[in-house]
């Protein structure tokens, strides 16, 4: 197959797959084609159709398995130069870094930012274990010393029920109108219909759970009693399942609860902390109060759902976490971190880098220069600020995404490692999924 001919060709062309459950993405696209480049775009399902009326659209109604070769013929045919998508785990995505390699155009992956709240991460093909960010600590200190000061400041927040609306417009109308992508494998772990049900519950309790949570924490920092937090993911979020060892997280709860009654100062507490976003399909208290019992550490064991989690992680004696941002606000407060998945911040002089059972005891506090030099750097190379939903978010982000498109500056200067230098742990810790080769057999 021949590789596409860009270089002698000042305009681009940029291909859109699927983006964030919003316009981000088309407005993006308007951005790149107002400074002269083209725009493409490929629906998979109903919710991408809605998110892009207005603009022309091809639409991909087959199966996961001829998704490679219509795909292939697309770039070809189109002599795409750039592919760009949100959620670079998918499976349509997988495909199309694959591809992005053997034909030698530019992948870039873009999803909710490192240093949030009003931050966008931009990388090149992927992130955390696909991550090219470097994880050399004299790396990213030059990095930073050519880098400006970011601004750290949250200009950018936006209320929580715009990012749910937008969520379930798009899944409710894959759901509902199924039959127009009749094909389209969302790769979910749950039924959207008892997704979006089982929130009630927890809508209905928000305002109790987060009141009981900042009394908890109230009392645990006035009795100055020593406590570690736990931050739970979103079972289905792809940070676990594509970027940890762990296919559920009662597994790595089990193991943090094995090592905490082993190894832990007996007058210690761990503090789990249920996601802000979670569906409430995991019945976490029934799981940690059973797992709990069964290492024998139930009074020393509590579960928060809500509450401010700076004022948790201020008091905190670490944090562990499989890779939420969660720890990067931690580091921001200086509480140490130990992280049991794959994550882009896991860099030696940062977090503890001893096994679990050390943690307890000895927790390695992060290197105050290192982290400001990775903050410095991340927010130069793969760092935007602004975001998805909010007009001002977007009128702060899509320029400066644009520019670095079209100049060639995603992950520049000097953040792009190849390969991608988290892999080689992945692969020692068993995280699954490692390829971009998808299995095509259904």
């Amino acid at each position: 197959m021949r590789e596409v001919d860009r270089k002698n060709n000042a305009s681009k062309v940029f291909l859109f797959l699927q983006g964030p459950p919003n316009h981000f993405a088309r407005h993006l696209a308007d951005e790149l084609e107002q400074r002269g480049h083209r725009a493409l775009r490929v629906n998979l399902c109903t919710g991408d159709f809605l998110y892009w009326l207005g603009r022309p659209a091809k639409n991909f109604r087959g199966r996961l398995r001829d998704w490679e070769k219509y795909l292939r013929d697309l770039i070809v045919h189109e002599g795409v130069t750039h592919v760009l998508y949100y959620a670079d785990r998918l499976p349509y995505h997988r495909i199309a870094i694959k591809l992005a390699e053997e034909v030698g155009l530019i992948a870039v992956s873009y999803e909710f930012g490192y240093l949030r709240p009003d931050w966008i991460t931009v990388e090149r093909r992927g992130m955390s274990a696909q991550s090219h960010f470097p994880d050399d600590p004299e790396l990213i200190r030059q990095i930073a010393d050519q880098a400006p000061e970011p601004d750290l400041v949250a200009r950018y927040r936006y209320p929580f029920y715009l990012e749910a609306i937008n969520e379930v417009v798009f899944n409710l109308s894959n759901f509902f109108l199924f039959f127009l992508y009749p094909f389209y494998d969302a790769d979910k772990m749950y039924n959207r219909m008892r997704e979006y049900l089982s929130y009630i519950p927890r809508l209905l309790t928000e305002s109790r759970n987060t009141r009981d949570a900042n009394t908890t924490i109230a009392h645990l920092i006035e009795t100055k009693r020593r406590f570690f937090v736990f931050p739970l993911q979103m079972q289905n979020d792809y940070q676990v399942r594509a970027n940890s060892p762990y296919r559920h997280l009662s597994e790595v709860m089990r193991e943090t609860l094995i090592s905490f009654a082993t190894h832990a100062p007996t007058d210690a507490q761990l503090v789990f902390k249920v996601h802000p976003l979670d569906n409430g399909i995991e019945r976490w208290p029934s799981v940690l109060s059973e797992l709990a019992d069964e290492t024998g550490v139930a009074d020393r064991v509590r579960l928060i759902d809500g509450g401010n989690l700076l004022d948790l992680l201020r008091h905190a004696q670490g944090v562990v976490l499989i890779n939420s941002t969660v720890g990067v606000h931690a580091l921001q407060v200086d509480c140490p971190v130990h992280v049991m998945g794959i994550a882009t911040y896991d860099i030696a002089g940062l977090t503890h880098q001893g096994s679990l059972d050390t943690f307890w005891q000895a927790p390695s506090p992060p290197d105050p220069d290192l982290r400001d030099a990775l903050i410095r750097a991340m927010a130069a190379t793969i760092q935007v600020k602004g975001n998805f939903y909010t007009p001002e978010g977007r009128a702060a982000a899509i320029p400066e995404i644009a520019d670095r498109l079209i100049d060639g500056r995603v992950n520049e200067p000097g953040a792009f490692i190849d390969p991608p230098p988290r892999l080689a742990r992945a692969r020692r810790l068993g995280v699954p999924g490692l390829s971009n080769d998808i299995d095509l057999a259904t």
